[in-house]
Formats: C-alpha cells, structure tokens, sequence
C-alpha cells in the first residue's frame, strides 16, 4: 500500500481541482467495481460483495489536498492568492508548483527587514505572494491565470515505520479505500472519494444523498500532537496507537455503539483524545434523514504542511478495522 500512498501523493489536486487524482483512481479500482462521477467529481463506486447487507454501507475519503488558488498577478509579475485550507505557518517560503507546471516560491518580507514587532509574529496570508521569477505581470500571464491552483512542493520519504509527503491528508484514506475495493468481498459496499472536502465538506454531502446510505465510515487521517513540548494530556493521538476513532469532533458526535465497538476489536486503536477539528461526517451523519456514522484515522503530525507524517503501522490499522466495521455493520448488530 505504501507505493500506491507515493502515487497518490505525487498527484496535485487542491479543492476544486481533483482532476488527476481522480483519473488515477478510476484507473485503479474500475476493474473491481461499478463506478460513476456526479456532478460535482465525486467517484461513486459500488463494490459487489459475497452477501448484500441488511444495511446500505457507504465508506468516504476525500480526494482533495490543501493548497491555493491565484487569485491576482501584479504588475511586477508576482502572484496573488488565497489559501484552500492551510494557514501562514505552514506557507512561509516554501516552494510550491503551480497548475503542476511552473515552479515558485511563496515569499514575504525578509526577516532582517521587519521592524519592531514583526519579526515576533506571522505575517497575515494576504501579504504573502508567489515568485514565478517572472520579469513583470505579463510574464506571469503567459503561464498563470485566475484560478489556477498551487500546491507545496514534496518529495515522498520513507523513514523506518515513517512516511513523509505532502497530501498524507487524505491520500492515504484514498489507499485505504482502493485496497478495500481491490480486496474485500465479503459484502456489498459503497466507496465515495470526494471532492472539496478542505473548503467546506462539499463533495461528501451530494455524494452521500445520492447514495443514501444507513450507515457510513469515515476514513481520514487527523492531527497527532505526540511531539515535544506538548503536554501528554494534550497530545490528541499517537502514531504507532493504532487508529484514532472519534467520539466527537466539532462537527459531529458519532455513533456510540460504533465507536465502542471498533475500540473493542482486535484490531490496534485509539480514541482520538479531543474535541477538535472535523471531517465530512459532518455532512454525512446529517444527510436525509440521518445517517450512523463513525470516523477512523491515522494519525498525521504537522498535517496540512508539505512534510506531513504518519506511521505505516497506523495505516494498516486503519485498513483491518474498516473491514471489521463493515462487517460489524453489514451483521447487523
């Protein structure tokens, strides 16, 4: 799975803009499974099993990473932009690719030219520009348009048990799932890699109304603060604990007999040990007329940065108890 993760990886698509990601999918999981696109580029695949559940199952990862749109050219050949789910700390001059292409640097104001309080604290985003090392806004015109999105640019890392990478977030669920796809029969599923997930959990709510599920599965990768200088109480998840199963986020309370279970299986996992952040259960659990729904992640320090981490272990605990859930579930009981 960890060379599908480098694939994956490797792939540009911010909110919006999955176009590649998604190709490659459907180019791994076609052979396995019935699938369409809607509207908005949300796959939709649905995966024949031995037995067909009591209940409708539906698993979800989304497709799209974090990064940025253009969203103005200067006269002297800078770019503009407006950030898709990533903030300054993860941003300051870093290099980045923009519509896989061109090449650029995020910059700002040199640290040896701040004055007074300024060296003490982030610049806001919209400060913030992209050298191309165009010669003037023409220049820039002739490569980058309005709406072009960029991405911070990554070599994929393995380090022990370690992988390093840009787009961990959700890639790693997008493995999850074609693996899922690829091997598990025991019974009918539904599979959704979504789009639009970091600007607003907008893929996951058409595709889950169109599908109409009973009960559904999250996986996604969430925030370990295991690192130095954080306090235990306050480390949310650890890599190498096994899955994080949430009970509540800011978005969603989740089933609590799902939650209970999957931390009662054999299989390696963790609560998430706080109420923060959110998924696209917070548009699923509340599709129709309601939808059960748990959440299983692995863990991830400095998500959303180009130099993301998780834990192959985590990953593989992930995949175990996504199939002991849909058995749970398809058993009805």
């Amino acid at each position: 799975m960890i060379e599908l993760i480098k694939n994956l990886t490797a792939l540009d698509g911010v909110s919006g803009n999955e176009d590649s990601v998604r190709d490659f999918i459907l180019s791994e999981i076609k052979p396995f499974c019935e699938t369409r696109v809607d509207a908005l580029g949300n796959i939709i695949a649905f995966k024949k099993g031995k037995k067909t559940p009591v209940k409708k199952i539906m698993l979800d990862a989304h497709m799209d990473e974090v990064g940025l749109i253009i969203s103005g050219i200067t006269g002297d050949g800078f770019l503009r932009f407006k950030a898709l789910g990533i903030n300054t700390s993860a941003l300051l001059f870093k290099k980045v690719r923009v519509d896989g292409k061109v090449t650029g640097v995020i910059g700002g104001k040199p640290i040896h030219l701040t004055k007074g309080d300024e060296d003490k604290k982030l610049p806001d985003t919209d400060k913030l520009y992209i050298d191309i090392g165009a010669k003037d806004g023409a220049d820039a015109e002739e490569s980058v348009t309005l709406g072009s999105r960029a991405v911070m640019v990554s070599d994929f890392t393995e380090c022990g048990d370690k992988i390093i990478s840009k787009a961990l977030d959700n890639r790693i669920g997008c493995a999850i799932l074609i693996n899922l796809i690829k091997e598990f029969d025991e019974y009918d599923f539904y599979a959704v890699f979504s789009v639009q997930e970091e600007v607003g959990l907008r893929g996951a709510k058409t595709a889950t109304f169109g599908v109409n599920p009973d009960a559904a599965i999250i996986i996604e990768t969430t925030t370990a603060a295991d690192i130095a200088g954080v306090d235990k109480d306050k480390t949310v998840c650890n890599l190498g604990g096994g899955a994080a199963v949430s009970f509540m986020d800011k978005g969603t309370v989740y089933d609590r007999e799902y939650y209970n279970a999957a931390l009662n299986s054999s299989v390696p996992a963790q609560p998430k040990r706080a109420v923060a952040g959110g998924n696209n259960a917070g548009a699923v659990h509340l599709s129709r007329e309601g939808v059960r729904t748990l959440a299983l992640s692995v863990p991830c320090r400095y998500i959303h940065s180009s130099s993301s981490v998780a834990d192959t272990r985590d990953i593989k605990s992930v995949y175990e108890l996504s199939k002991y859930m849909i058995k749970y579930i398809a058993d009805d009981k």
